[in-house]
């Protein structure tokens, strides 16, 4: 059902229990996935939200301002059965993590960098037994075994659902270790994204911004606080 801009069909969005968790309802009868799946999701609270969302719709449905829906989506129709190839995105992630990439110079992007990102990689080796190598070069180093078995250990511990917000934040951030800061708690939507940030931060107090640069970190500044949203229905 959920694609293309359509016109809003539906005078109330609801919640009810479901076969399979909570469905949400337009004017009493559930809704599907793109894919044809019901709409259920894992708590009655998630289900509220995003029938808020359809309520939020006024002559329009217009499926970019309804990010809860989206990530529902995208977990029933995407990660759900695709969870193996999913998680072998993530942890190719962790291959080439961002965090572990550091710049030589200038000294002051150097010292943000280190600020905002070593506290977490020292959390990942404590936390999660994945301790990564840093680096200044442009080449890709190899991450140890034992870093990746223990990532790939943690992404096989949570749900779709979790594994959604991770697999969401991961693609919009461009690390592993940001995305399993936010689904752990470690760090908000809005931490997430500036320590994400840092290098374009530096080169836009240089350089300056210009349009499409804003729209796309505009876009995934909302892709990571949609994430951390989601987490808030799950826990």
């Amino acid at each position: 059902m959920l694609g293309k801009t359509m016109k809003r069909f539906h005078k109330q969005a609801g919640a009810a229990a479901g076969e399979a968790g909570f469905a949400v309802q337009l004017d009493g009868r559930g809704i599907k996935t793109p894919a044809g799946r019901k709409l259920e999701v894992p708590s009655e609270k998630l289900a509220w939200a995003i029938a808020a969302e359809w309520d939020a719709q006024i002559d329009e449905i217009k499926p970019h301002t309804m990010p809860l829906t989206q990530l529902a989506s995208t977990a029933l129709d995407r990660v759900g059965p695709e969870r193996t190839a999913i998680t072998e995105q993530l942890l190719a992630y962790a291959g080439t993590d961002l965090l572990c990439y550091r710049a030589e110079s200038p000294s002051d992007l150097v010292e943000m960098q280190s600020k905002s990102w070593q506290p977490l990689l020292d959390w990942a080796a404590t936390h999660l037994d994945a301790a990564l190598v840093t680096t200044t070069a442009l080449i890709a180093v190899d991450q140890p075994a034992s870093a990746l078995h223990a990532l790939a250990a943690k992404l096989e511990s949570y749900d779709v659902w979790r594994l959604t917000v991770t697999q969401a934040a991961c693609a919009a951030s461009g690390s592993l270790i940001l995305a399993l800061a936010l689904a752990e708690g470690r760090v908000d939507g809005e931490g997430c994204f500036i320590a994400s940030n840092i290098d374009e931060a530096h080169q836009i107090g240089l350089w300056g911004d210009d349009a499409e640069a804003a729209e796309r970190r505009q876009r995934l500044h909302s892709d990571i606080l949609a994430a951390a949203e989601m987490l808030t229905f799950l826990d």
